[in-house]
């Protein structure tokens, strides 16, 4: 069973040691990021999750993609995870992004995860720094 400690230290990681984070994310993940934006996509492993997404984000925003918990919801094997971006855009501006994460586990492992974003910001961060 899913417990909620795990999984808040878990994202707690997306803040402040994202590689942690992704150390429970299986190399064959499936991850879908909604929307109608650059970064949007189904990616079918973790390597190239992390590199269409967090480390282009990583050029472009100043510390990185850096993502605060606000709340989390759990059934047995899943979790949704609702986030804000704590973090700034080389131009100075904050990425003000909201986030949730519907994140399925096997055992401790994240397996599948289907992530909603602001597509407006994202387009607009991108357009703006890259």
């Amino acid at each position: 069973m899913l417990k909620r400690e795990y999984v808040r230290e878990l994202f707690e990681n997306l803040k402040t040691d994202s590689s942690k984070f992704f150390d429970k994310v299986s190399e064959n993940v499936h991850w879908t990021v909604m929307g109608t934006h650059p970064l949007a996509g189904e990616y079918f492993s973790k390597e190239t999750f992390i590199n269409s997404t967090f480390r282009r984000l990583s050029k472009i925003l100043k510390e990185g993609a850096l993502l605060e918990v606000k709340n989390i919801f759990l059934d047995e094997k899943h979790a949704i995870v609702e986030m804000k971006s704590i973090s700034t855009a080389n131009n100075g501006k904050p990425f003000t992004n909201t986030y949730c994460w519907i994140v399925k586990f096997d055992s401790k492992i994240i397996t599948e995860v289907t992530a909603y974003v602001d597509s407006a910001i994202v387009q607009q961060v991108v357009d703006e720094n890259e």
